[in-house]
Formats: C-alpha cells, sequence, structure tokens
C-alpha cells in the first residue's frame, strides 16, 4: 500500500503546478502556505493510488468511489465553505479575500453527513428524483449574465470559470 513517504518531491511538484494553473483559470485559488498545500496534494496522491480516486485528505475514504463521490476533491462541500468561511475544510481551497490576506483562516466545521445520513440521503434523491420538476429543484440555478454559464448551487461562484466576471454579474435562473 502505498503511503506519504513513497510519493517523490517531483510528483508532488508536478502535481501543484498543473493544479494551480487548472484552478486558477477558472477563478479559484490554492492556499497561499505552499509548503502546506503540498502536503495535502501529497496526500490526495496518496489516496490516488490507494483507493484510485483522489479522496480529500481530511476526511476517511471507505475505499468505494460510489461512496465517496462527495469527497474526491474537489469535494461536494467546497463551494460552501468557501462562501461561508473563505476556505475549504481541509484548508487546499481559499477564497480571494483569504489569499489577499483581506480576511484570516478560521476553522471550518464538517459539513459531510454522517454514514446513516447519507444513506438516508440517497435513498430521498432516489424517491425524489421520479417526481422532480423545475419548481421542486434542490438549489437554485444561478446564470452568468455576460456569458451565460450556468450552476446549481446555494450561492453563484466568487468567480465565472468561462468569463472571469465576479459573482455580481451573476442572476437567480431558476
Amino acid at each position: 500500500m502505498s503511503g506519504v513517504s513513497d510519493i517523490t518531491d517531483d510528483e508532488v511538484d508536478v502535481f501543484y503546478k498543473k493544479l494551480k494553473k487548472q484552478i486558477e483559470s477558472v477563478g479559484y485559488h490554492l492556499n497561499p502556505d505552499v509548503d502546506f498545500t503540498k502536503e495535502l496534494l501529497r496526500s490526495i496522491i496518496v489516496n490516488e493510488k490507494r483507493y484510485g480516486y483522489g479522496a480529500c485528505p481530511c476526511r476517511l475514504a471507505s475505499g468505494d468511489k460510489t461512496e465517496d463521490y462527495d469527497i474526491v476533491c474537489p469535494c461536494d462541500y467546497r463551494d460552501p465553505d468557501l462562501t461561508d468561511y473563505g476556505a475549504c475544510y481541509c484548508g487546499l481551497y481559499v477564497s480571494g479575500k483569504i489569499l489577499s490576506g483581506e480576511d484570516k483562516l478560521t476553522s471550518i466545521p464538517e459539513r459531510r453527513p454522517s454514514p446513516d445520513e447519507r444513506v438516508e440521503e440517497r435513498a430521498k434523491l432516489k424517491a425524489q428524483q421520479a417526481t422532480e420538476t423545475i419548481s421542486t429543484l434542490k438549489m437554485p440555478v444561478w446564470r452568468c449574465k455576460v456569458c451565460g454559464y450556468l450552476c446549481a448551487r446555494e450561492e453563484p461562484p466568487e468567480i465565472c470559470p468561462i468569463c472571469k466576471v465576479s459573482k455580481v454579474r451573476f442572476e437567480r435562473f431558476i
């Protein structure tokens, strides 16, 4: 089984540079503490080698990708955490305000439901999908007024991943 010490610094550096370029091109930011960030990335690489998917390094993965889809990095909780706390749970992603020093990094509470709650949610979702219509969507849909990008989430993204305008240029679409 692969461990953190089995991952070379070169592997981590390549992953860091690739991820940084990729996410910055769509309006996200990595934690500016490069050493901390690279240790998180090292752990994601370990999880990728161990399980076949890059589970969040700060959560316990089950080894079942279907069970862990919500914690494959970037996890389902990243955007709400960025909106509410300025960083994701593990601290890999930060908001522009944290990056610039305008806001301070604080602790982020765990959003992921317990295993029992996740089983319950999946059962409810399955039942809901059979009767869901636009008027019963779980989240609002936001539209970028500049390029038309659509996303379904509680709040619009900080920056549009397509045209890079700020969240003030989004409108609630549905």
